[in-house]
């Protein structure tokens, strides 16, 4: 999907924060309590609803500076979410994620000597006895692929993001997908602070079976197979 923005506004802050959400009513209080001191530092808080059924608008409001309501899907939801904020950086933040304290400062230093794009390393919850081996290994694979997932906190310039055309309109593996485009730019600054990212993916469906499961995605995925085909085998308890 095609995306444009317009030029940027005077004032504008320099980063916002956009976070994707369905049914998130017993995680986005936490989510936005956590970025709190961000937001009054003058970074822009933007939330995307794909449809929720429960109370996740009405408590994301007070919190935000806006909620915006989008089709039902992650990478139009990010889409649409970025084209509506006015940062000049752009982070885009699972519901169960937490950023690091002043992730404004690490992203901005990252992006004013790359210009282009990158990550952070992430800490699974240790909710499961993998979890610190899980974290480990998606950090490693991550620097020796070049290739950031949306656990990550996802970051990137604005121009970026409008040259590769935002991410690519698929129902899974936009991550993936969006990792290749902007890696056609430049290599992503892989940040060692870490955002931490919670457990319940692994716990839902036990870690073993999880792990195996995503791997063969992956796997997949990487032979060909279809977006759409992959998601009606995967089901994101989050």
């Amino acid at each position: 999907m095609s995306v444009h923005w317009s030029e940027p506004l005077a004032n504008a802050p320099r980063l916002s924060i956009i976070v994707p959400v369905l049914n998130e009513a017993s995680t986005i209080q936490e989510c936005l309590t956590a970025l709190l001191p961000l937001w009054r530092c003058g970074v822009e808080i933007v939330i995307v609803d794909g449809g929720s059924e429960d109370d996740t608008v009405a408590l994301a409001l007070p919190l935000a500076d806006r909620v915006l309501a989008s089709e039902r899907d992650r990478a139009r939801q990010m889409n649409h979410g970025a084209r509506e904020s006015r940062g000049e950086h752009l982070v885009f933040l699972h519901a169960d994620t937490r950023l690091p304290n002043r992730a404004d400062l690490a992203i901005e230093g990252a992006l004013k000597d790359t210009g282009g794009w990158g990550r952070f390393d992430v800490d699974i919850e240790r909710g499961f006895a993998l979890a610190g081996l899980v974290g480990w290994s998606m950090n490693r694979r991550s620097r020796m692929t070049g290739i950031a997932t949306g656990d990550q906190a996802m970051f990137m310039t604005r121009e970026a993001f409008e040259i590769v055309g935002g991410f690519p309109d698929q129902p899974l593996m936009e991550d993936i997908a969006m990792s290749r485009h902007l890696h056609r730019l430049s290599a992503p600054t892989c940040l060692a602070q870490r955002v931490t990212t919670s457990a319940r993916r692994w716990q839902q469906n036990g870690p073993l079976r999880t792990i195996a499961k995503m791997w063969w995605l992956r796997l997949r995925y990487g032979f060909g197979a279809s977006p759409g085909t992959l998601a009606g085998d995967y089901t994101d308890v989050r």
